[in-house]
């Protein structure tokens, strides 16, 4: 009886859980599980007729698959896109067999792991910590009287954005009486307060935030007119409502989590999940800008640092806005190797790597097993799937260990399919995952937000968040996985397939212990597959720096340009700098310290033969015109410099440096930035 019984439960756990999560359990998961108790949980099932379980032939895995032919009625406007749901859709046979292998390696590698600790933190230390990662430390502490750069960054924020400062400066305030700290800690709501009564008004949070200027608010504190940033802050939403953007037009202009702020609360609007099923992704793209796109690496240091500050709190806002928390993991320091190839940190491979190529920012020897890879052929069947052989994967390591640097090692004893396995072991062997401690879980979280839209954003936004090293790694592999994609008629690896294999090198990080991933393995299989797949798809888009960020930092730069001038001592530290800055020079002048007529913009170009030249602007003019007219300019001792090598930048005014593309319309940029000086020179590599 009691056996019997037991089978009763578990067969109505388990179709429940089938049903609910629609997911693919391995073998090794429920290898207590015997076929009949599986067709006991079937008849469990709320529909027999739409729900089939059964055992894959090939993989010994446990399916479930469902009939989508009955439609399913529209539900509320916040439906889950549910990276799960595409369970039934996607073959996980791949991710498998990838994991299979993977823990094969590792068990054929004795050398003992020191594993990586994620500390828990402390009550309010998450908190304090994202403060201080947003740039925003002085608003606590023994520093928080000395806040004026900081009123001038919470003075560009959306209200969202607002709002997830608001939140964590709380937590730390309660936290910090708690502990009796004997530091001047500011009531939160002074804190925006003080923001908003430089402006002569104060924000109660009943309404949002006044940061953005129309073509009604674009006066400036001296009554003269400036630029017109829009930063999407206190857009209505019947303005939203009626922006003719279709749902796979990923709008830039407006805050990310404003958007979703408005379509929560929209009675209306509903959240956009494609036909088709998750197998066919949506062809997101972003509507042209006239005044050019901003692209990770085109803007200056630092204005890179004010974009790393806005991306974080964006983010979060927009996590707090779809219910999903976001936390950083912080890692406890442990002793890594300080030399080799494989299992050493990213920087300091790089720093031993830029002694041998100085200027390198992927390691040489992630850039040389692609580079093997594709010596042969990207048409080879099965390329990245099939592994290599283990026992001579090992040896190839030691070898590469021993002789890489020295540039003895034989590569014509490397196959192709041993060079892939390499190239994985390497992302997996790093002390820390390539996509970071901080965020790797960010990234795994992706894959629970509403809509496919949303998980771009933040997906776009934690690539912002990553660090240089680790983004242009992470950009390179993504651009080689791509071009392995694009044969795939021949190598039979779609975009799915190869998400499927690169999935867990990526997300499956041995240094945060086998267990805890062991457990955590099957509910994570199909999403961070998923996310895998959006990361491939949608690169191009992902580095892409969004223009309601680039417009604050615009904004950022002119508040703060105000506040030194009135400053005398601060002036006189600018003039200082200037001998480092070309752009202080440029910002200290107005339009009427120029030489040339209005509408007519002076560009300089000293790495040319013509080195300056006088251009009228019109309505079609763009930077890529602009370029080619220099290049037109013949002499004898013109540099060989082409078209692609060279680009036109903004240089001050409202922006530190900025390169632009070619199909940016410059009268429309001019009228964003009329104090910014135009230089034509080559991009930094």
């Amino acid at each position: 009886m009691y056996p019997s019984l037991i089978a009763v439960c578990l067969g109505q756990t388990i179709a429940w859980q089938f049903y609910l999560r629609k997911s693919t359990i391995t073998k090794s998961f429920f290898s207590f599980v015997s076929p009949c108790v599986i067709q006991l949980a079937s008849s469990w099932l709320p529909s027999e007729k739409n729900v089939r379980v059964g055992l894959h032939r090939r993989s010994g895995q446990y399916t479930m698959n469902h009939d989508h032919s009955k439609k399913i009625p529209d539900g509320a406007s916040f439906d889950r896109s549910g990276s799960q749901d595409s369970l039934d859709e996607l073959s996980m046979d791949d991710y498998w067999k990838e994991l299979e292998n993977i823990h094969e390696t590792r068990g054929n590698n004795h050398e003992e792991r020191v594993a990586l600790v994620v500390k828990e933190p402390d009550e309010g230390e998450l908190e304090e910590e994202w403060l201080k990662e947003a740039g925003l430390s002085n608003l606590f502490g023994e520093s928080s009287g000395d806040s004026l750069e900081s009123m001038v960054f919470l003075s560009t924020l959306t209200r969202t954005q607002k709002a997830a400062v608001e939140k964590r400066v709380e937590t730390v305030t309660q936290t910090m009486r708690k502990r009796n700290k004997q530091h001047q800690i500011p009531d939160v709501r002074d804190i925006f307060r003080l923001q908003n009564d430089s402006k002569g008004k104060v924000c109660d949070g009943s309404e949002p935030s006044a940061v953005r200027t129309s073509e009604n608010k674009n006066e400036t504190h001296d009554g003269t007119k400036g630029p017109n940033f829009s930063l999407g802050t206190d857009e209505p939403k019947s303005l939203l409502e009626d922006m003719p953007s279709s749902d796979t037009d990923i709008n830039l202009e407006i805050s990310f989590a404003e958007q979703a702020a408005n379509l929560k609360d929209s009675s209306v609007g509903k959240m956009y999940k494609g036909g088709g099923g998750d197998t066919l992704l949506p062809n997101f793209r972003l509507p042209k800008d006239k005044t050019g796109t901003t692209k990770i690496g085109d803007l200056a240091p630092q204005d890179m640092k004010k974009v790393y500050s806005l991306a974080l709190i964006e983010l979060t806002a927009l996590y707090d806005i779809l219910g999903t928390e976001f936390k950083q993991q912080k890692a406890v320091k442990i002793k890594t190797k300080d030399s080799g190839l494989f299992g050493v940190p990213l920087s300091l491979l790089l720093e031993q790597d830029q002694k041998k190529v100085p200027g390198t920012k992927i390691p040489l020897i992630f850039q040389k097993l692609i580079a093997q890879i594709e010596e042969t052929t990207l048409e080879t069947e099965g390329l990245l799937r099939i592994p290599g052989v283990a026992t001579r994967v090992k040896g190839l390591c030691q070898e590469l260990e021993a002789k890489f640097y020295e540039g003895t090692f034989n590569w014509e004893n490397v196959k192709q399919h041993d060079a892939a396995s390499l190239l994985k072991l390497f992302i997996r062997e790093l002390p820390q995952p390539l996509l970071t401690v901080e965020y790797l879980k960010a990234f795994q979280d992706v894959q629970n937000l509403p809509t496919r839209k949303q998980q771009l954003q933040a997906l776009n936004l934690l690539v912002i968040l990553l660090p240089e090293a680790n983004r242009d790694t992470l950009k390179v592999l993504l651009e080689f996985l791509q071009r392995v994609i694009d044969h795939r008629d021949k190598n039979k690896m779609t975009l799915k397939n190869v998400a499927m294999v690169m999935a867990p090198n990526l997300f499956t990080f041995h240094g945060f212990g086998s267990k805890t991933i062991e457990q955590r393995e099957f509910v994570m299989a199909a999403g961070t597959a998923n996310v895998m797949r959006f990361m491939i798809q949608y690169q191009k888009l992902l580095w892409t720096i969004p223009k309601f960020i680039v417009n604050q930092v615009r904004k950022q730069n002119t508040e703060s340009q105000k506040k030194e001038k009135k400053d005398k001592a601060m002036k006189k530290l600018l003039k200082k700098m200037a001998y480092d800055r070309e752009k202080h020079e440029k910002q200290e002048k107005t339009p009427n310290d120029t030489d040339v007529p209005q509408g007519v913009i002076r560009v300089q170009a000293p790495h040319l033969s013509k080195v300056s030249m006088a251009i009228q602007l019109t309505e079609e003019l763009k930077a890529g015109d602009i370029v080619a007219r220099f290049l037109s300019q013949k002499s004898g001792n013109v540099q060989t410099l082409k078209k692609e090598e060279v680009f036109l930048y903004e240089i001050g005014g409202n922006i530190g440096e900025r390169c632009l593309d070619d199909d940016t319309y410059m009268k429309d940029l001019y009228q964003l930035n009329p104090n910014a000086e135009w230089v034509i020179k080559p991009k930094q590599s």
